[in-house]
């Protein structure tokens, strides 16, 4: 009972407390669609992807009600980095739900014309206004709303100390005419936040960077197929494991009993152990320390994640192959910077379709049938085999009226009519696919079933086609796996080249679409298509991750449509969204919500791709 009436007033202090309006409050997923468009469209880096931030500590004076609640410590503003916007999960500042709205819009537009990210915190959100304003002459209105409603939510200045209330009055003058304000003097108490502006101090990440050869443990990628449930950005530190020599005695003095928590060794079996309590801490504190004490479950996975022995390993068909990689931060191509290794199955044994895929194939296969090149008669020709009846009494009345007449094509000629198509299907086989579907089947068992039906549909058509899977581990090792060679027929130990997949490691795709497009580029055929199939981003163990990787795929796919290809991708990422328009453009791929169709789905879009030619 007693817990039950301390809940009731928990929630009761804590409403009365609350200075937002909770009902109308919109959520950054109502935004999740609109957003990255938005923001591209007004000129932000194509490179960003957006995100929810996290919360930090605003400073500035609390209502006693607030500090008895315990809220109102914390504020959630936008900032960017290299490689992120960040944006508040949720915004309920204001009365009506419209102008939480155009908070969101404001905050996007106002990033993406961040002219002056080094100047003082003041300083460099008057310019982006000004910035803003002046390249969108249309938001002036909508700004002068914000601005009028956030100096109404505002403390009053006239109850402040002196000091306190001129930096209040300083920010409001600059809201309202931005570009006024050239210094800031600090009251005796931080200014409330303000929520039109860019964090003045953004997040990062704290502590210094781990030392060569200490050996950070490295999470499989299989590992992102895990979703953060409020998918917010954390600040983090890296931190030492500190070393209790005395076990008999404390790590603390005795009058910090309420702070022991700050650290607290925690041996978790497994990553994915539900820990409400451990989520609920961390979303308090204002730093996650990490700290590696070489002993975790992540060391052992990685010690797996070793190339295999060469006994064990595929056959080496080409070693050491010399590829560029992208340095976006250098802005710079660096020469020979990777090593890819063309592999293809030790120990792959012919084999037919499997049976459950018999009927499907089938299916297909009378369906890409009418893609096959077929034998047409071409009428009104100059040469050919048989005369063409019609031509030539045409001709004949024509001459006779005396109506002038050019070359007359009086023959009917029998031709192929080909496609003249070339297909490069490129599979990303790294250790994520070795994730399950809905506990049903795995992510490489679809992709599996989908190279087979590709396969079996591509025969029927006629058309050229090869069929590539790749992994890595590092720069020096980019693993790439010959499943059916542009010179090969598609047959029984095709089949077994593809059963033997199996999941490898990370995803370097820069050097491997660099590679296919070499490949490619090849083959004679007038239209060529180089068809990507994936499941997350670019990612490997060194720095290829995040803006790195992402940078230098859309690089490589640039150079590939420089060859004459047509690069597009396929991926069952739920996250695509965020980057892969920026590597392929908004037409240049598809998501497949649903991994388990993607076998029927892949032949179809080829369809698709292949007669919007």
């Amino acid at each position: 009972m007693e817990e039950f009436v301390g809940g009731l007033w928990d929630k009761l202090i804590t409403r009365t407390a609350y200075r937002g309006f909770p009902k109308e409050r919109v959520e950054l997923k109502e935004m999740e669609r609109i957003a990255p468009i938005f923001f591209r469209a007004l000129g932000g880096d194509a490179g960003l992807s957006i995100r929810a931030g996290t919360a930090t500590t605003q400073g500035a004076r609390r209502s006693w009600l607030e500090r008895i609640a315990g809220i109102g410590d914390k504020v959630e503003l936008a900032w960017a980095d290299e490689a992120t916007l960040y944006l508040p999960l949720s915004i309920d500042v204001f009365p009506e739900r419209a102008l939480n709205r155009e908070l969101y819009l404001w905050l996007i537009a106002l990033a993406a014309h961040d002219v002056a990210p080094h100047a003082s915190w003041i300083v460099r959100n008057q310019q982006a206004t000004l910035a803003t304003l002046q390249a969108l002459p249309g938001l002036a209105v909508r700004y002068r709303k914000l601005v009028d409603a956030e100096i109404a939510r505002r403390p009053d200045p006239a109850g402040m100390e002196l000091a306190t209330a001129a930096a209040e009055n300083t920010i409001r003058a600059a809201l309202r005419e931005p570009g006024s304000i050239d210094t800031f003097i600090l009251g005796r108490e931080q200014p409330a936040p303000v929520p039109l502006w860019l964090h003045p101090e953004p997040p990062t990440a704290g502590g210094e960077p781990r030392k060569a050869g200490q050996g950070e443990p490295q999470q499989p990628e299989g590992s992102k197929v895990q979703k953060d449930a409020e998918a917010r950005k954390r600040r983090a530190q890296s931190v030492d494991v500190p070393e209790n020599k005395s076990p008999f005695m404390l790590l603390f003095r005795a009058e910090s009993l309420f702070s022991w928590a700050e650290y607290v060794k925690v041996d978790r079996a497994l990553d994915e152990d539900d820990n409400e309590d451990a989520a609920r801490a961390a979303n308090d504190l204002d730093f996650l320390s990490v700290a590696n004490d070489g002993k975790t479950t992540s060391s052992r996975i990685r010690f797996d994640l070793d190339l295999p022995a060469e006994a064990d390993d595929d056959l080496v068909l080409a070693d050491g192959i010399p590829l560029p990689e992208w340095d976006f931060r250098k802005q710079q191509m660096q020469p020979a910077h990777c090593s890819l290794q063309m592999l293809v199955a030790r120990d792959a044994e012919p084999c037919d379709l499997p049976q459950a895929l018999r009927g499907t194939a089938k299916r297909l296969r009378n369906q890409f049938q009418a893609l096959a090149p077929q034998r047409s008669r071409l009428r009104a020709q100059a040469s050919g085999s048989d005369l063409d009846m019609d031509a030539c009494v045409r001709y004949a009345a024509e001459k006779a009226s005396g109506v002038p007449v050019g070359e007359p094509g009086l023959y009917i000629d029998s031709r192929n009519q080909s496609r003249d198509m070339s297909c490069l299907l490129l599979a990303d086989l790294s250790l994520s696919t070795d994730a399950w579907i809905n506990n049903s089947a795995r992510v490489i068992d679809v992709i599996r079933d989908s190279l087979l039906l590709f396969g079996e549909a591509l025969s029927a058509t006629g058309d050229r086609f090869a069929l590539y899977g790749f992994s890595s581990v590092r720069r020096q090792n980019v693993r790439y796996h010959l499943l059916k060679g542009f010179d090969e027929r598609y047959n029984g130990t095709i089949r077994g080249r593809l059963a033997a997949l199996k999941p490898g490691f990370y995803t370097r795709m820069g050097a491997a679409i660099r590679h296919s497009a070499a490949i490619l580029s090849k083959q004679k055929s007038a239209r060529r298509l180089l068809l990507i199939l994936t499941d997350g981003k670019p990612n490997d163990l060194d720095k290829y991750e995040g803006r790195y990787g992402v940078e230098d795929t859309r690089v490589a796919i640039q150079e590939a449509r420089r060859l004459g290809l047509t690069p597009f991708c396929v991926t069952i990422d739920e996250q695509a969204g965020d980057y892969l328009p920026h590597l392929f453009g908004a037409s240049g791929y598809v998501v497949v919500r649903d991994a388990a169709m993607l076998p029927e789905v892949l032949p179809r879009l080829y369809v698709q791709l292949t007669e919007a030619q």
